[in-house]
């Protein structure tokens, strides 16, 4: 039987689950890797002596930190040999009324968009932890200090050179989710009939597909770039393509993304960047490995 102590010391835990998933993720980009950083914390949180932890939540996120960045270090070298380009695994944000405010939802889901975890790839560890804590979470500088073992002012660096470096690489705009969730129906429409012309009105003329398989499935090994070089690709899959494949529409990074899957299986997850009203980014995850969390949806 679990001692009051120890079930308490769950409870907690449990409690900020969540915040140290949401923390792990944006600093990983990978499911699997932010529920290992998230067990070790916990086995730290078991061992540790609670009784002299006055914040049991300043405790944990920066136990959560202070483990995503040493596993960050170890994943960024084996992706300096990752077969063809690397993007972030998809994770489901639909939250439903647990983010009922507009405001809060927003600061939530940008910082999990792909174009967001893309342009953090760039930074440094310990940069794109403070990001996470302070744009992502609205931490102050003196707790984000205190976590990392910083000083105030070299956290404040930090952020600005962060901050600078994401604002030049994402996109200009933000597209509501209905206005979203129409490109990626007529995206749909016009891939599957054939629709050449449908699918470059659909298209910025400088537009890319950046496709990630891992080496594990079919993919461009390369970014595609140009609208005709991009459109002419897709309608090439689109004829390949095996019987009985299925799609759906769901919320995946905060917005919204088209799903391919066969009898039950994932193939391929499609997500768009928007600006100006067209399609600039075709984000497609193919590697079976980052879509196996997707089984259920």
């Amino acid at each position: 039987m679990p001692t009051h102590s120890a079930t308490a010391a769950t409870d907690v835990f449990e409690e900020h689950r969540r915040l140290l998933h949401g923390v792990a993720y944006r600093m990983l980009g990978r499911v699997a890797d932010s529920e290992d950083v998230v067990q070790d914390a916990w086995l730290r949180w078991a061992s540790a002596d609670r009784s002299e932890v006055r914040e049991p939540r300043a405790y944990l996120v920066r136990i959560t930190t202070r483990l995503a960045i040493d596993r960050l270090r170890q994943v960024q070298s084996r992706r300096e040999s990752y077969v063809g380009p690397w993007l972030p695994e998809p994770l489901a944000t639909d939250l439903g009324a647990t983010a009922p405010d507009t405001a809060e939802r927003a600061v939530f889901t940008e910082s999990v968009t792909l174009a967001v975890l893309v342009v953090m790839e760039s930074l440094s560890p310990l940069e794109r932890a403070v990001f996470v804590l302070r744009e992502a979470f609205g931490y102050p500088y003196a707790e984000i200090a205190e976590a990392l073992d910083r000083s105030e002012a070299a956290v404040r660096q930090l952020a600005g050179r962060a901050r600078r470096h994401v604002e030049e690489g994402k996109p200009r705009f933000q597209v509501d989710p209905d206005r979203q969730r129409d490109l990626t129906e007529r995206f749909m429409a016009a891939a599957a009939g054939d629709d050449l012309e449908g699918l470059l009105k659909l298209l910025a003329a400088d537009a890319r597909l950046v496709g990630d398989s891992g080496g594990k499935a079919k993919a461009p090994l390369r970014i595609i770039e140009s609208a005709d070089k991009v459109a002419r690709f897709l309608f090439g899959v689109t004829r390949s393509l095996p019987s009985g494949m299925e799609y759906a529409l769901l919320e995946l990074n905060g917005g919204i993304a088209l799903l391919a899957h066969r009898g039950g299986t994932p193939d391929s997850v499609t997500q768009f960047d928007v600006e100006d009203g067209r399609i600039q980014t075709v984000y497609i995850v193919r590697n079976p490995d980052k879509l196996a969390s997707l089984m259920a949806s």
